[in-house]
């Protein structure tokens, strides 16, 4: 599983209709075959921030870079940032999804 996690700072007069931009993109992504999940929060230490979490098979993501959906949302996203997102890009073998954390369990 290809595990990506990307912090966008987004300029102060485009943080709060962010979700808005980014929705065709968002949408379009949810629906690769090999996108296992696509998530976005909002950071609470910086709130014109929003983090995303996603996830795809092995075999996706070079298909997904590679897509029409994703040079449209770079080119939307782009003029909104106040400087370059931050990311951290791993494979995770062997994995293909979420996992019950173990540290808390409710029954």
């Amino acid at each position: 599983m290809i595990f990506i996690v990307v912090k966008f700072p987004v300029k102060p007069e485009h943080t709060e209709e962010w979700p808005r931009h980014v929705e065709a993109f968002t949408r379009a992504t949810r629906a690769e075959p090999g996108n296992l999940w696509f998530e976005w929060s909002r950071s609470l230490e910086e709130p014109d921030t929003y983090v995303l979490v996603e996830a795809f098979r092995d075999d996706a993501a070079e298909a997904h870079v590679n897509s029409d959906h994703f040079r449209a949302g770079i080119e939307t996203m782009r003029p909104l940032l106040r400087r370059t997102p931050d990311i951290v890009s791993t494979t995770i073998e062997g994995a293909d999804g979420w996992s019950a954390m173990g540290e808390i369990t409710i029954d």
